[in-house]
């Protein structure tokens, strides 16, 4: 018994190992590329670098905006991550602490938007965002991305509200805590890892988002850092290794933040399994 135990677990050891492998292959690929030349990357796609000097750093720094495409993308992901967070985490607590009459089909419609994507309505979305004046505005992107996370964010926690005893409620009452001190001090701090999840599961598509920016955005300091790095993708030419450079530092801050809130990430997810 003990022996097919240590199979088993040799088994899953090795298949997270392939996996692992299979997800971290192509990001190794993409910043070996970065310190290739053109003719370099169409000679050998796999190979390592003849050498490691930054010259596509240097040129995506000098010949692009960069830090503003840089900032945009920040400032963008982290307003509509925090409003989602927020708005989906007041929702969500009306839904699973405060059951009425129409709690569940309130909770199927936020459920809905996980069933149609926004892009399918991108006609309707441009002609309301230009009636409102936020055509080629932060602010009318942020807006498109906090309506597209939400369904997410209701339903993730949600979920994990309604794990929460409901003795912590009321010993809170019965303490004379009010209802709004019972949420903040009490209840939410329990659904830390719930909201990071949320966060985490929003932030990514948001930050590699080029369609909507594609759609909406059209001033080139307003541009987000997918958008902003298409100028070296022409029609009859694309430079790769530069392109490649400005892939691997645009990826470089949403992994650093997901590293940082891995631990929070991964309770998260194994919270159910616990109870």
């Amino acid at each position: 018994m003990q022996h097919g135990e240590r199979g088993k677990n040799a088994l899953i050891q090795a298949l997270l190992i392939l996996n692992a492998v299979i997800m971290l292959y192509p990001l190794a690929v993409m910043v070996l590329s970065a310190f290739k030349t053109n003719a370099e990357l169409f000679a050998s796609p796999f190979a390592l670098p003849e050498s490691f000097a930054p010259a596509n750093f240097s040129r995506m720094w000098s010949e692009t905006s960069f830090l503003r495409y840089l900032g945009n993308s920040v400032l963008i992901t982290a307003a509509s991550v925090a409003l989602i967070v927020v708005f989906g985490t007041m929702a969500a607590y009306a839904i699973a602490r405060y059951p009425f009459r129409l709690s569940a089909a309130v909770f199927l419609f936020f459920l809905s938007g996980l069933m149609v994507p926004l892009k399918l309505a991108i006609i309707p979305l441009f002609i309301q965002l230009n009636a409102l004046g936020l055509i080629d505005t932060r602010a009318g992107l942020t807006l498109i991305y906090v309506a597209m996370g939400l369904p997410s964010a209701v339903f993730i926690m949600t979920g994990f509200l309604r794990t929460l005893p409901a003795e912590l409620e009321e010993s809170a009452r019965i303490e004379g805590a009010s209802e709004l001190r019972t949420m903040l001090a009490i209840m939410l701090p329990l659904a830390r890892p719930a909201m990071v999840i949320a966060a985490i599961q929003n932030a990514v598509p948001i930050w590699n988002d080029f369609f909507f920016p594609l759609v909406f955005i059209s001033t080139d300091a307003l541009k987000t850092l997918p958008q902003g790095l298409t100028v070296f993708m022409g029609e009859y030419n694309t430079d790769w290794g530069v392109l490649f450079a400005g892939l691997t530092l645009s990826a470089l801050p949403i992994t650093l933040v997901y590293i940082a809130l891995s631990r929070q990430f991964i309770a998260g997810l194994t919270q159910g399994a616990i109870k």
